[in-house]
């Protein structure tokens, strides 16, 4: 079998290493790696309950940025989390989405 084929290349700790890569340098060391997972996880959970994973269609997926960050926003005041300002999450949400195109995840 040839590396190729079909195999998901995700892997979270690259992820959350790309993430804190990519935020800009007066957010470096705000958010933690378990910060990161934990808006990582909302952003799938968002695409999941959205039918944005639904292997069955062939249609592009439009993600709205603006969308996606006001459910983590949101979710994370729920959870007791922490308030998030949603300057902050968008990097991440545009990290996430950097990081699944390096691995062509959405191919």
């Amino acid at each position: 079998m040839n590396a190729n084929d079909d195999e998901l290349l995700y892997d979270e700790d690259d992820s959350v290493r790309f993430i804190q890569n990519y935020l800009p340098q007066e957010l470096k060391g705000k958010f933690s790696d378990d910060d990161i997972n934990y808006i990582v996880d909302l952003i799938y959970d968002y695409y999941e309950s959205n039918g944005m994973l639904d292997d069955d269609s062939d249609e592009e997926v439009e993600i709205d940025e603006d969308e996606v960050v006001e459910y983590v926003v949101k979710n994370a005041m729920k959870d007791g989390v922490g308030k998030f300002e949603s300057e902050e999450i968008t990097f991440i949400v545009q990290g996430e989405l950097a990081y699944c195109d390096s691995i062509n995840m959405f191919d």
